[in-house]
């Protein structure tokens, strides 16, 4: 024997599994001394100064420099005056037609032909569908001989009667039979007249609501055939809620006072004809929650559509001593409405202030300030609580017209400044 130990293949395999195992890990670990002592001491220290910026960073530590001393900022201010201006109302609403007359047939048949184009004017009495007259022609014409039978045997029992050789009752019996007879001659008539189906009033029709050759009857929805809607004058509708209503003196709409209303169309251009109130509802509506209002607006050139939806606009009363304050210096955030005002030794104060409506480019501010006020109207992004500005006097016209900026911006350029 060659004195080689007998390895299974089981034991084999494990023996060199272990063997490459260690080969692989010497190698690694080889590779990464060789990498660490290629780094030089100055990428080193970049590594460290980086992780103690980010760590600083987390702690909320700046490594900026302090800014230096700033002098006063230059700021535009108006000085917030009271003055009385119109409750204004912007609602949306939805007009009609003053009068919508429904078009419904008098007799039951089968339609034949519709007389007019769909959404034209019409005028009164204007024939609009034609239902088949031949039923009411039969039914004339029988009437027409039942009535001549009873006018003959009414004059013939009349002069027997005069002669008295007939009784009072046979005479009686014969003048009703033709009485009855004139009127159901009478109503075929009208009946017949009535398979024309004409506008009752004129205006502007609308669709048919039948097709040729349906069976109408004169009962319930079967006989509704069309409408005819009157646009000029034409009446509009719409509903105060309670937070409109709470914006009125007294919190509803005063009858008694001079208020005035007027159309904004959806092209935002104001509509020329002015109008008025000609309905006030006394009472709350229940599904609408809203008081139901109407007006009417001369529509000369029927220019407004029935069921077109429009804004209005509701003006009555005054709002005594409020402030009119620029949009771009009123800054809104979670916690409500706020202006800068400047204070004492020409520092800027933050002021809360409860606004109302839009009045043009204006806020109406309700409460918040007082005669006297400057309140800043630009630079905003520029002051904090307690900074020194210059503060220069504009008229409330010339104010900026710029867009205040959010809280969010606000923030923003706290930290950008910190930096």
């Amino acid at each position: 024997m060659l004195g080689f130990t007998r390895i299974e293949s089981k034991d084999w395999l494990n023996v060199w599994e272990s063997h490459m195992i260690g080969a692989v890990r010497k190698s690694l670990l080889s590779d990464i001394i060789k990498n660490v002592q290629a780094i030089s001491a100055k990428q080193v220290g970049r590594i460290v100064l980086g992780v103690s910026c980010v760590w600083l960073g987390g702690l909320g530590i700046s490594l900026a420099q302090p800014a230096g001393p700033k002098g006063p900022v230059p700021v535009s201010v108006i000085e917030a005056q009271p003055t009385n201006i119109p409750n204004v109302l912007e609602i949306t609403a939805q007009a009609e037609g003053a009068k919508e007359t429904e078009v419904r047939s008098r007799v039951n048949g089968i339609l034949l032909k519709r007389l007019y184009d769909e959404g034209s004017p019409v005028q009164a009495g204007q024939p609009l569908f034609q239902i088949d007259p031949e039923p009411f022609n039969i039914t004339l014409e029988e009437a027409q001989a039942r009535a001549k039978q009873t006018a003959r045997e009414a004059a013939r029992l009349k002069l027997l009667f005069s002669k008295q050789a007939v009784s009072r009752k046979e005479f009686d019996d014969a003048t009703s039979l033709n009485e009855i007879a004139q009127a159901t001659l009478k109503t075929a008539q009208l009946n017949l007249t009535w398979t024309t189906v004409t506008a009752p009033v004129s205006g502007i029709s609308g669709r048919s609501l039948r097709s040729e050759g349906n069976l109408i009857s004169n009962t319930g929805d079967a006989g509704l055939l069309t409408s005819i809607y009157q646009i000029n004058p034409i009446w509009v509708r719409f509903g105060l809620s309670s937070s409109d209503t709470a914006q009125l003196p007294g919190g509803r709409l005063d009858p008694k006072q001079n208020t005035s209303v007027e159309l904004l169309l959806s092209n935002g251009r104001i509509y020329p004809e002015k109008g008025k109130l000609n309905f006030q509802s006394i009472f709350i509506d229940a599904k609408l929650g809203t008081q139901q209002m109407r007006a009417e607006f001369p529509n000369p050139n029927n220019e407004i559509l029935p069921g077109q939806f429009l804004r209005i606009r509701v003006t009555t009363g005054m709002q005594e001593n409020v402030f009119l304050v620029p949009q771009a210096a009123v800054v809104q955030s979670e916690r409500g409405f706020t202006v800068w005002t400047v204070g004492p030794e020409g520092k800027v104060v933050p002021t809360p202030i409860k606004v109302g409506k839009w009045a043009g480019k204006n806020w109406i501010v309700l409460s918040g300030l007082k005669a006297g006020d400057r309140v800043v109207t630009d630079q905003l992004i520029k002051i904090r609580p307690g900074t020194v500005v210059k503060p220069t006097v504009v008229p409330l016209s010339e104010a900026s017209p710029g867009a205040a900026p959010s809280s969010g911006q606000k923030n923003a350029a706290t930290q950008k400044d910190a930096r």
